[in-house]
């Protein structure tokens, strides 16, 4: 199915905007499955985490998708797949610091695409980045 220009256009430059990037990378298959880890609060949930799980499903969903395969709704019309967070070999390629810093500084800062939006919101925020990083941990589980 071809998509044409200009909704190809709209969608990337809503991704850019509300931060619906791409990381880059995330050419590995996707896995369907029940997702190994819940976005739902939970009880013994920090307030971190709730911020995290709602951060991650308002925005890194609609890209990595709700189980972190890279199936998001927008991710048919990136030039880049997105991550796909399940994959053993990434989660064991990369550390907490490097996923730490794509979320901060987005998909150029580490040399992916730059459609991966910045989150300088959460520059004085460590534990929600740090939750993010354990959701993201949590996909490879």
């Amino acid at each position: 199915m071809k998509i044409p220009t200009s909704t190809l256009s709209l969608a990337l430059l809503a991704c850019a905007v509300l931060g619906f990037g791409a990381c880059g990378g995330g050419n590995e298959p996707v896995k369907p499955g029940a997702p190994k880890f819940s976005l739902d609060a939970q009880p013994g949930d920090s307030d971190a985490m709730k911020v995290a799980k709602e951060r991650f499903k308002m925005a890194c969903s609609a890209c990595h998708g709700l189980t972190g395969v890279g199936d998001g709704a927008a991710a048919v019309a990136l030039p880049v797949k997105p991550r796909n967070y399940t994959a053993k070999a990434w989660q064991a390629s990369t550390t907490d610091e490097q996923i730490a810093k794509v979320i901060l500084e987005g998909g150029a800062a580490v040399g992916k695409s730059p459609l991966m939006a910045a989150n300088p919101d959460l520059a004085d925020k460590k534990d929600v980045v740090d939750s993010l990083v354990k959701i993201i941990r949590a996909f490879g589980q």
